[in-house]
């Protein structure tokens, strides 16, 4: 399965009661799993969660740790970008080379390495 299809499936079960703006997300491990997440609102706002975090959470509640491509697709006008927690969470398990594609749900796209979308992420000091 592609990951724009991937995240175009998640961004059909995102909660954006709030926003009404539905995101997707998709990344694919070193090993080819592929984990999906949507945005998820609640009404204390900024409690709810992003895309990427929901899709992160469930690699990591699955054992793995090692993200290799990322998709985020949005209803939007031109391609949205990670937020920068986002930015900062998909850093924690994606070198900077790892590609992201952000894209629309008309089928407009831009990918750029996560490095360059943070050029600075915070490391380890311990090497973890």
């Amino acid at each position: 399965m592609s990951l724009l299809k991937a995240a175009l499936d998640a961004r059909r079960n995102a909660h954006a009661p709030y926003s009404g703006f539905a995101v997707g997300a998709a990344l694919r491990t070193g090993k080819g799993a592929v984990f999906t997440g949507c945005n998820v609102e609640n009404a204390s706002y900024p409690e709810g969660t992003c895309a990427e975090t929901g899709a992160i959470a469930a690699m990591v509640a699955a054992g793995a740790r090692d993200i290799a491509e990322v998709c985020i697709v949005a209803d939007s006008p031109a391609p949205i970008s990670p937020c920068g927690g986002c930015r900062q969470r998909l850093a924690e398990f994606a070198g900077p080379d790892v590609p992201v594609t952000m894209a629309t749900v008309a089928g407009d796209s831009v990918t750029m390495r996560l490095g360059d979308l943070l050029p600075m992420a915070f490391r380890s000091v311990r090497g973890v």
